[in-house]
């Protein structure tokens, strides 16, 4: 049988802070396969999460399929906008949701996984950060500050968890970032510059994957998921019209799975997927593929 197999692999999933979204689900699948998972959540959305986990309260989505419950060895405090202390301004700092965290910098994080697990603790780094403080603005409409802060939270972020994680990652690594189909086309209502933060992503992803493959031997993709419920999604304002849109018009005409994701994501982090790097690969039930609305109802 050819099976999934990541046993003895570390694997860091950064931006997760529920049960609801692509990053669980994704840490859920390479648990499933075996492989040790370490969590990377937005320090406001920390303790919240971590008072979850302690009184049990996402005890059921964290059921694995052989009975057992998924464990997390760290939750790490990390706030994707900085990368080096020095970048945190000190009203951050100081701040009440920070003030205890210490360094909760990209490479705060590398520096805490150097402390706890050694010099190379890691195998695979998986990337689900997203953030567009305008996304409900049309892109017309969108303030400078706006774009850049969704392009430096939602793509730049990932190349430098690369370029500081990179050395971490034992030879033979795999990284892997979430993208949206807004990289390449026009999906009306999900503006302030995310649509572009999406396709900086998906570019550097290729660049990424040279560099990281020539420099450490890493592979580098992306998913390109489909619209999806998740607490995060909800900012857009709009995520159910999208659901729906997709539903009608996929060749595949059913809604995504959180689980889809994941079980991609196991894959490209496997050695099954060891040939594969610089990918885009969508998990939408092949709604990228259409050219014309099939329902024009929705």
């Amino acid at each position: 049988m050819l099976a999934i197999d990541l046993r003895g692999k570390r694997a860091l999933v950064a931006g997760v802070a529920d049960d609801a979204g692509f990053g669980f689900a994704i840490a859920k699948a390479l648990a499933e396969a075996g492989a040790s998972i370490c969590l990377g959540t937005w320090p406001p959305a920390l303790g919240i999460f971590k008072t979850l986990l302690e009184r049990g309260k996402l005890d059921e989505s964290l059921r694995l399929s052989s009975g057992g419950k998924m464990q997390f060895e760290r939750v790490y405090p990390l706030d994707c906008e900085f990368d080096t202390e020095s970048d945190i301004p000190a009203e951050v700092r100081e701040s009440k949701r920070y003030r205890d965290l210490g360094d909760v910098s990209i490479q705060g994080l590398a520096n805490r996984f150097c402390a706890d697990y050694g010099d190379r603790p890691l195998d695979i780094v998986v990337h689900c950060l997203a953030n567009g403080p305008e996304v409900k603005s049309p892109l017309a409409e969108t303030s400078r500050k706006g774009y850049l802060a969704a392009v430096g939270v939602s793509a730049y972020s990932f190349t430098s968890m690369v370029s500081r994680l990179g050395p971490l990652v034992r030879p033979g690594g795999s990284f892997l970032a979430l993208s949206y189909l807004a990289s390449e086309r026009v999906i009306p209502g999900y503006g302030g510059g995310m649509s572009s933060a999406k396709a900086a992503l998906e570019s550097d992803t290729r660049v990424l994957a040279y560099e990281a493959g020539r420099k450490w031997g890493h592979r580098v993709n992306v998913v390109s998921a489909g619209p999806w419920a998740s607490r995060a999604a909800s900012a857009i304002g709009i995520i159910q019209k999208m659901i729906d849109y997709c539903n009608a018009n996929s060749p595949l005409p059913a809604p995504i799975s959180a689980e889809d994701v994941g079980h991609t994501a196991a894959f490209l982090a496997s050695p099954l997927a060891a040939g594969i790097t610089g990918s885009t690969v969508y998990v939408d039930k092949g709604y990228h593929v259409m050219g014309m609305a099939v329902d024009r109802s929705v």
